[in-house]
């Protein structure tokens, strides 16, 4: 299944906006599309493509060089991919082929789009210097976590602004499991927990990261965040927490962002 939307320029002609495109790389699907810089909004509608089983890096590569091609896009390129990512290297793999551990994803990617920049970060990273610059945590002065509920729990930590990458706080220990294993949403429907139950789990959950970390908001992401009104009211930490606002718009946006800033890792 794919969605399409037509070749645009990189700028406007008038300079009057600042474009970038960003690719979100997740076990369904590859996303990607042209973002205005100054607003974090997408111009015009999102390019998917499902993603290539096995997920190798050679079939991903040549999906983000198709994804790019469609949209007629011809600058640098932020990619996300679900993994740890340092030096531009992935580290890790969730959802992805196992393959991807130790791969130069930069390089690969590079190559794979002509040689031209790209910028690789991990996907709750991307969705994290989305929300602290265009969304949720826009103005927050202060220490924004965000965390994204969904198979596991993927987050970001940010500092006025300022990225700390590839945070795992999802496998943290809390009280004898994992954190991912009491308040993911996949762990909600595993169970067939009330709403009330999970959030008590999510309350637990974030009590432990709010001891450690003392951050002034946690942003709550991934696809739960949109029924945010069935549990944030519910839980019970002393950190005020807020859904996110970009929802799955985020990792494409933060990807775009950080191939713009060298945000990423």
């Amino acid at each position: 299944m794919t969605e399409s939307t037509p070749a645009l320029p990189s700028d406007d002609s008038d300079g009057s906006s600042r474009r970038g495109f960003g690719i979100d790389v997740g076990g369904s699907g590859v996303k990607g599309g042209l973002v205005d810089l100054e607003t974090g909004e997408l111009i015009g509608d999102r390019i998917k493509i499902e993603t290539p089983k096995p997920a190798t890096p050679e079939a991903i590569a040549d999906t983000v060089a198709e994804i790019v091609t469609r949209a007629g896009w011809d600058g640098a390129v932020g990619i996300t991919l679900p993994a740890v990512v340092t030096g531009g290297v992935a580290r890790t793999a969730a959802n992805i082929d196992k393959s991807w551990i130790g791969t130069d994803a930069a390089a690969l990617f590079g190559q794979a789009l002509g040689g031209r920049p790209v910028a690789v970060l991990n996907d709750a990273d991307a969705a994290g210097i989305a929300e602290d610059t265009y969304g949720a945590g826009k103005d927050v002065d202060g220490v924004v976590v965000l965390l994204t509920f969904g198979t596991g729990i993927g987050s970001a930590v940010l500092h006025r602004g300022v990225l700390l990458p590839n945070t795992e706080f999802g496998h943290m220990e809390v009280h004898g499991k994992e954190a991912e294993h009491r308040a993911a949403s996949s762990v909600k429907e595993t169970k067939d927990l009330s709403y009330k139950e999970w959030s008590a789990e999510v309350s637990r959950v974030l009590t432990t990261f709010e001891d450690l970390l003392w951050p002034d908001l946690f942003i709550a992401g991934g696809g739960i965040s949109r029924k945010s009104e069935k549990w944030i009211p519910l839980l019970t930490n002393r950190t005020p927490v807020v859904p996110a606002a970009l929802l799955n718009t985020a990792g494409i946006v933060g990807a775009a962002l950080a191939a713009q800033t060298s945000i990423a890792s």
